[in-house]
């Protein structure tokens, strides 16, 4: 088993460097070695599966290249659902592909002395496992430790001192642990176990027939490749998260303990690294760039700059390049609940670990961002994208860079105007103005009787559909805003006409938000309020006048008071009339895109008005975001997840990421951690799964939760939030010092040819 994250080693082990991964001895990593002693037995063919994260597939093959496995091989998690679902996964994959074998679990972060007693050990057990018995593996405890699990055994079976098991014991107090220390009975749980795949069968579908069920179904959808065997997102998410321990061994009756005669520890904490390593001659662990002085029995870690301590006894300092953790080493497995308040503030620490092969330098992106908006991109957009014929733009292009012949959407129409004004105030030498009043011109022709907009315009201009949209007024309001900053001579009058409409007919008579259209029926959404305390914002930046801001807090208020659930930190996005999350799943549905608007909006806000206490909402949107709304394969955001983290929507579309980018921007420098290097990461990714890919000047706008394309055409819609997002990435970079790219932006590219075209295509089908 390796898909732990090892966070009772924090600072250094993290969840993009898990403890299995680390090389503590210089003899290898943890998972190295684990697999280097099942490989030494001696007696019969011992094949070696690996149930690992997805997102360490890499780091598996790396550590594992040249390692034959017998005819093992790994399989890899898309998420982690703990150590029950990982054991029935092993006993299915035994049975289908070696029949009724002996199974051997063994974890793959653990320090184990020989393995000549390793193996005399385990098959000592065999004979218990071929009977249907479960084994397990104590080792007799040498001191009161409460940070490992207890087995208590009964009396010696015959004249070995294997023993059938009397119960499980969680990680007892000190008290509680001393008595156990003082029998014979009590052994410290190895996690190790041993049986029949049968056993475990027959085990899991009296106890939690749920978790076996389920666990087959995922195996059987599984795909495999010469790379190994991925279990499939939607079911293998859905399955209960829980430990084996809990789930089955705490409850089977018939376990037989075999007591260890190798030494072992888990590593699961600095105490057990200090016992486990050599030590100078005061008893001390040095590691790294260290000075000590009159130290004792302490351990002390340096990972990239100087550490000194003098007159230390027991106590573990760990320090790495942005994180330094101390404590006493008796105290030192409590480091859990320091990365569990981390979390909880969105602290990125205790995720990614800062390394030169991490970190990109500030502005790194920055000549690719400037090539593709302003050479590719608005190049093509302000020609290709335009509709000279009937007049607006083109609602999409295929993927060959062609026209498509649909209905024009307001909000579409707005958001083009509002891309070629921001272009134009960021010294864009395009034909911006005509553009601009291209686009106006075009709008009018959904003007309604009260002064408000259609939602729908046919190509040629007539109105399609007459509904006025709360959204669609967000999306004028917020283009007028900038095409006023670009000096458009209509687009003041326009935007006050707008604005009246809108407190006239779209706001809610008890003063309670805005209505999702004129009509007023319907569920109402958070995501119209959003749009239009953006637009709120960007007229109050154009004019100046606190009446805008004034609306904007009442949206504000209403994220306070309803929007934002303060327990998971998420966005709710369906409601009823009197703002109660609807029923369903639509009360269970956030978006992490919306989560990262949100957040950057908040952060503007707060400067504009002084609610300062906003950020650390914009904080906790963002980590929350991060933490449950990504896929780990590709980096890239989900359309939608639930309040407890499952994956609804799982197609990552362009337009979040862009908002990641944006959010992160607003972020740095608020007070937080250093976002500089994650704002690069995100930056790369939607280059590197939604923009490279694509023909010039287009980009992919939908890929799946394997990292395939499964977009048949480009929005217009999403060109203002790329160019938005790329144009502030721009500014927050301006004069970043940067290296020289070593090969020209075509390099960079790859070659998007009919081949690609018709491949992405078939993906898509």
């Amino acid at each position: 088993m390796s898909g732990g994250v090892g966070s009772r080693l924090w600072p250094l082990s993290r969840e993009d460097n898990p403890k299995q991964f680390h090389d503590f001895s210089g003899d290898g990593s943890m998972l190295t070695k684990t697999v280097r002693r099942l490989k030494s037995r001696c007696d019969g063919e011992t094949p070696i599966h690996l149930i690992a994260s997805e997102r360490n597939a890499e780091r598996i093959h790396a550590d594992l290249a040249g390692i034959d496995l017998s005819g093992g091989g790994p399989i890899f998690e898309p998420v982690g659902r703990n150590t029950a679902v990982a054991v029935a996964v092993a006993a299915l994959h035994t049975i289908n592909s070696h029949g009724d074998g002996i199974v051997l679990v063994v974890p793959s972060d653990h320090a184990i002395t020989t393995d000549l007693q390793f193996w005399e050990t385990i098959e000592r057990g065999v004979p218990a496992a071929k009977t249907g018995s479960i084994v397990v593996f104590g080792l007799r405890p040498s001191r009161a430790e409460t940070g490992y699990g207890y087995i208590e055994g009964g009396s010696p079976i015959g004249t070995s001192d294997i023993r059938k098991v009397v119960r499980f014991i969680e990680k007892p107090e000190i008290e509680a642990a001393e008595k156990y220390v003082a029998t014979d009975s009590f052994f410290w749980n190895t996690g190790i176990f041993l049986f029949r795949a049968s056993a475990m069968r027959e085990a899991c579908l009296w106890h939690r027939p749920e978790i076996w069920n389920s666990a087959r179904k995922a195996l059987d959808a599984a795909t495999t490749n010469l790379s190994g065997t991925y279990l499939p997102l939607d079911l293998y998410s859905s399955i209960p998260s829980i430990s084996i321990d809990y789930a089955i061994m705490e409850k089977v009756s018939d376990i037989t303990l075999v007591p260890a005669s190798f030494k072992w520890s888990d590593l699961g904490s600095w105490q057990s690294l200090l016992d486990a390593s050599s030590t100078d001659e005061n008893g001390n662990v040095v590691v790294g760039d260290v000075v000590a002085i009159d130290c004792q029995h302490s351990y002390l870690r340096s990972r990239g700059r100087l550490l000194s301590a003098v007159g230390l006894r027991n106590v573990a300092v760990v320090s790495t390049a942005d994180a330094t953790f101390v404590a006493p080493v008796g105290e030192s497995q409590n480091v859990k609940r320091v990365v569990e308040r981390l979390e909880k503030w969105g602290r990125l620490e205790t995720k990614f670990t800062p390394a030169h092969n991490h970190v990109l330098l500030p502005g790194a992106w920055r000549e690719r961002v400037a090539h593709w908006l302003f050479d590719e991109t608005l190049p093509h957009w302000s020609t290709v994208g335009v509709d000279e014929l009937y007049g607006g733009f083109h609602e999409a292009l295929s993927l060959d860079g062609m026209p498509l012949s649909k209905q024009k959407r307001m909000r579409t129409m707005a958001r083009q105007v509002y891309a070629f004004s921001v272009a134009k105030l960021r010294g864009w030498n395009g034909s911006a103005d005509r553009l601009i009043a291209h686009g106006i011109e075009f709008m009018k022709n959904g003007r309604t009787s009260r002064g408000g907009w259609a939602r729908t315009l046919n190509v040629d201009g007539s109105v399609a559909d007459p509904c006025e949209d709360a959204y669609d007024h967000a999306c004028v309001l917020l283009c007028l805003a900038y095409a006023h900053q670009a000096k458009n001579p209509d687009a003041l009058r326009l935007g006050e006409e707008t604005l009246a409409f809108v407190d006239a007919h779209l706001e809610d008579g008890r003063l309670n938000g805005f209505l999702e259209s004129s009509s007023g029926t319907g569920l109402r959404r958070s995501n119209p309020h959003m749009h239009l305390l953006e637009a709120f914002l960007a007229w109050h930046t154009a004019t100046g006048e606190r009446n805008y801001l004034r609306h904007a807090a009442r949206i504000v208020d209403l994220f306070r008071t309803h929007f934002f659930d303060a327990d998971s930190w998420t966005l709710g996005e369906y409601f009823d009339d009197g703002w109660k999350l609807a029923a369903g799943e639509q009360g269970q549905w956030t978006e992490p895109g919306h989560h990262f608007e949100w957040a950057s909006l908040l952060v503007e806000f707060a400067a504009k008005s002084g609610q300062a206490d906003l950020v650390p909402f914009a904080r906790k949107l963002y980590a929350s975001a991060i933490a449950n709304g990504l896929n780990r394969s590709t980096g890239l955001a989900y359309g939608a997840v639930s309040r407890s983290a499952m994956p609804l929507d799982l197609i990552s579309r362009s337009w979040p990421q862009a908002e990641a980018i944006k959010a992160a921007i607003a972020l740095e420098g608020s007070g937080g951690p250093d976002l500089k290097p994650e704002i690069e990461t995100r930056v790369g990714r939607l280059f590197r799964w939604h923009i490279d890919p694509a023909p010039l000047g287009l980009w992919i706008d939908r890929i799946d939760e394997k990292g395939r394309a499964v977009a048949t055409e480009t929005p217009a819609s999403i060109f203002y939030h790329l160019v938005t997002a790329l144009m502030q990435y721009l500014d927050k970079t301006e004069g970043a010092i940067i290296r020289p790219m070593s090969a020209s932006v075509d390099a960079l590219r790859p070659n998007f040819d009919q081949g690609m075209l018709d491949q992405a295509l078939r993906d898509s089908a």
